[in-house]
């Protein structure tokens, strides 16, 4: 909290607050819970920026806390979700649609992996689904950053989804305009 509280009056003139990413926040529950009420407390504002990978409860907890959910959607196709990211997504669309219900904040982002996710079926089940839960308005489209080859080449070795090229301009506009279509404000680079 005390790195936190060095910033309260950038936050008090952004009308920001505190975002919690990582790697994925709700892998520590009890640190983050504990961090959020300390921001609810100090009535700073707090956002989550997480995969909803983790147990409803664990969820419910958190929600509690917090203002805003940046929530990632990467793909529809359970299959395709696991075979690219070692999960199925089930849990994830559950936990966002729970959190939807709940009438929490939220905004959906999509990582957009041209040879991944960026086909415009995904995109219209995406859109779609994130639609079918009413309390939505906003979704940001994140463009392929290969800034991190180096690295994670050095830590994993070779990771094949990672030569792909990031998405084009055109690629972007066109996905802006399958979310647009459905109602939504984009934002392209969230």
């Amino acid at each position: 909290m005390a790195e936190i509280q060095k910033d309260v009056v950038f936050y008090d003139q952004s009308r920001g607050g505190a975002t919690f990413s990582g790697g994925e926040p709700l892998m520590q529950p009890d640190f983050l819970l504990g961090l959020l009420k300390a921001c609810r407390d100090q009535e700073i504002h707090s956002a989550v920026d997480t995969t909803c990978y983790a147990k409803p409860e664990v969820l419910r907890q958190v929600a509690e806390v917090t203002n805003l959910f940046l929530c990632d959607i990467k793909h529809m196709n359970s299959e395709l979700h696991e075979q690219y990211t070692g999960i199925r997504n089930d849990r994830v669309l559950e936990n966002i649609r729970m959190l939807a219900e709940a009438g929490k904040r939220i905004f959906v982002r999509v990582p957009i992996v041209p040879g991944f996710n960026s086909d415009r079926a995904n995109m219209e089940q995406t859109a779609q689904f994130i639609q079918s839960l009413r309390t939505i308005r906003r979704v940001d489209i994140l463009p392929y950053n290969r800034g991190g080859l180096e690295k994670a080449g050095r830590l994993m070795g070779r990771i094949d989804l990672m030569e792909t090229q990031a998405p084009d301009d055109g690629t972007m506009d066109g996905i802006a305009g399958v979310f647009r279509s459905h109602g939504f404000e984009v934002t392209i680079g969230g």
